[in-house]
């Protein structure tokens, strides 16, 4: 990083000055020349550099050198001065006749100062990469990385580390990312002179910057071996409060850590830039500031919020244990330990009766070269189950973060069972490694439809890294996008396939049935409590019918978009057979909800997929939708499990996946090499 400054010299005196190793001072030779000069010459000890400009004519080495209006002198140093001092350069002034008239003598000290971070993105802290200073995406980018420090090394009267006012553990420091001061000179600044560390107040919101009181061991990585330290050892340098502060100067060779905590993610104002700033301040004199010679400037962008899409490996399943879910429980139990991972039971004296864990919460994480952990969102709708994602999941290596809708109705919407994520896809050339956020709206045109709220929304695409889609999913009563999409994964063409619900599908599965003189056979068959309904009279029911065509048509508008904006041809995507029906809300219009178990509501657990029992007509005591969902799934070489949800959640309008969730591997993919 070049930096240069410019530096006044009187004659007949002598100056002092301290210099930065890798800058150059600029003298103008005739501005404060004694009157009638016309000629200079310039001697310097051997650690001194020098030019002139504009570079003068040959002459012998010994002859005076023409001086000019624009004779300007530039200096610089080979290394850092042992000593105060150390370094020497005069500028000899003569006449018309080469007569001398005066003389300047510059004493010199010469320090090196840098503020590195690991602007290569390998963990190494390198030694003054001169691209420190900005931020670059792609796989030949460049910048350093900040993590949000929201997880929480407390467990009792816990809060997410960054609402600290201090460090409380020294394991806390492994979250953050470590910046570093080298120097290298005398044993301290000439008198007067001093170093300081400051950021502006747009970034103030953003950042914590904390430091080690004793100097580091030298070397270039990133080291965290924090044995025989003790929070105290770690104070508070910059902060809202403190924007900027003197930092040591510890003399000799030597190199001081500095911690970097990031305190908010990016959104509508913030960008996730933060720029951190160290300069070297010079005396002026008594009752005068100090002003500011040199300054090195690193930065740092904060991590992005990532979400996980189906084709990402499970880690661990949550579900609610409520006083009537026994049957869905016992269905979730068995599938996920055919399928190998952990289950995670929230029990009613943490749900209070709240079933729907994917409405509450959306799992994700942040990532950086040093360390990487999973932060859940939890979303605005507060139903029973709002003190789970604080109370149980935040923790040490375990992110909160959240949107709280202060001034905006938060509706069903926002619930998140209307957030969802594609797998990786590439759309008109254009890669997204993490896949597509997924949320549902209002139609384009609906003056009076339920949205997700704005705070979310902007926060979501601030993320950038996976630039989201918004579907019209206001049709529907609950209005998620869960009820009639989804994503399974695939061994061939783009490593998924979209499931997306269709009403023309099951038509046409109940019309076979008829053809094939299955038309008596009923749906609903073995539920005590639900009247049951044969497949001439559901093909009889022109309202039925009615509702249907228009369900099918929002998903239809949906399939377009969802074509259009993940790069998906038709064999990218199967039709599931699942009717709907229109109910009516008090005071609105009318809305569809599920007519029977909304089979593309699965969890889907690998190759595994937990979905709804349907309760179809049964042939040769086989249920016909089942045995449908089985066809067209199996040949992916998924493995379909039929789990009884029906009075437990189906009835209250929703389904498996409302009534689960999962958290998944993290992507391989580093986001920071997105192409942006």
């Amino acid at each position: 990083m070049s930096h240069s400054r410019t530096l006044r010299v009187d004659y007949e005196k002598t100056t002092r000055v301290l210099c930065v190793v890798g800058s150059e001072l600029n003298v103008n030779l005739n501005r404060t020349a004694p009157l009638s000069s016309r000629f200079f010459s310039v001697k310097c000890t051997s650690s001194v550099q020098y030019r002139i400009n504009p570079p003068p004519q040959e002459t012998s080495h010994l002859s005076p050198i023409p001086l000019s209006d624009n004779s300007v002198l530039v200096i610089s140093m080979k290394h850092a001065s042992q000593y105060e001092n150390d370094s020497k350069l005069s500028v000899q002034y003569y006449g018309e006749k080469k007569d001398v008239l005066g003389r300047a003598v510059l004493h010199l000290t010469a320090v090196e100062i840098s503020l590195d971070v690991d602007a290569d993105r390998d963990g190494i802290v390198e030694h003054n990469n001169p691209d420190k200073g900005s931020w670059k995406w792609g796989p030949d980018g460049h910048g350093a990385i900040l993590l949000v420090n929201c997880d929480s090394e407390r467990t009792y009267l816990k809060k997410p580390d960054h609402e600290q006012t201090s460090i409380t553990r020294v394991s806390d420091l492994k979250d953050m990312s470590v910046m570093v001061l080298r120097t290298k000179g005398p044993a301290k600044l000439p008198e007067g002179y001093k170093l300081t560390m400051h950021i502006s107040q747009g970034d103030a919101e953003s950042v914590r910057v904390f430091r080690t009181r004793s100097p580091g061991v030298m070397n270039n990585s990133i080291s965290y071996t924090l044995f025989n330290a003790f929070v105290r050892d770690f104070p508070l340098v910059l902060s809202s409060e403190v924007l900027s502060q003197e930092v040591p100067y510890l003399g000799g060779e030597a190199e001081m850590n500095f911690y970097v905590e990031g305190l908010r993610f990016p959104d509508r104002d913030f960008d996730g830039l933060i720029s951190i700033n160290l300069s070297l301040l010079e005396p002026i004199g008594e009752a005068l500031p100090e002003t500011p010679i040199f300054t090195d400037k690193v930065m740092l962008r904060v991590a992005p919020w990532i979400m996980t899409p189906n084709t990402l490996q499970p880690l661990e399943v949550f579900v609610c244990s409520t006083s009537d879910n026994y049957t869905f429980l016992n269905g979730m139990r068995n599938l996920v330990a055919k399928s190998g991972y952990k289950l995670n039971i929230c029990h009613e004296y943490m749900n209070r009766g709240d079933r729907w864990m994917q409405d509450e919460l959306e799992f994700g994480y942040i990532d950086s070269p040093h360390q990487r952990f999973p932060v859940v969102l939890d979303s605005p709708r507060d139903g029973k189950l709002q003190n789970f994602p604080y109370e149980e999941l935040l923790g040490p290596n375990f992110g909160y973060v959240t949107r709280t809708a202060e001034n905006e109705e938060v509706s069903s919407l926002d619930s998140f069972g209307n957030l969802e994520v594609s797998p990786p896809v590439t759309v008109n050339g254009k890669k997204y490694p993490l896949g597509r956020i997924i949320i549902g709206v209002a139609f384009p045109t609906a003056t009076k439809g339920r949205n997700m709220t704005k705070v979310v929304q902007e926060f979501l695409f601030a993320q950038k890294v996976q630039e989201p889609v918004a579907l019209f999913s206001d049709w529907l009563l609950v209005g998620h996008v869960d009820e009639f999409m989804t994503f399974v994964p695939a061994s061939d063409r783009k490593g998924f396939r979209l499931l997306l619900a269709s009403p023309d599908a099951g038509y046409k599965l109940f019309r076979g049935l008829q053809n094939d003189g299955h038309g008596q056979a009923k749906m609903f068959d073995g539920l005590k409590d639900e009247e049951q309904i044969t497949v001439d009279e559901i093909l009889n029911d022109e309202i039925l019918q009615s509702h249907n065509n228009y369900v099918q048509s929002c998903i239809d508008w949906n399939r377009d978009v969802l074509k259009r904006e993940l790069g998906l041809d038709d064999d990218d995507i199967i039709d599931m057979p699942i009717l709907f029906k229109l109910v009516e809300e008090m005071g609105s219009e009318s809305r569809a909800v599920a007519y029977y178990p909304d089979m593309v509501n699965m969890i889907v657990l690998g190759k595994n997929l937990g979905i709804p029992k349907p309760f179809g007509p049964k042939v040769n005591g086989r249920c016909a939708l089942e045995a449908e969902m089985c066809s067209l799934l199996e040949g992916l070489g998924l493995r379909c499990t039929f789990i009884d949800d029906f009075a437990s959640y189906h009835k209250l309008l929703g389904e498996v996946h409302c009534g689960s969730n999962v958290r998944r591997q993290p992507f391989d993919f580093k986001w920071w090499n997105l192409e942006m």
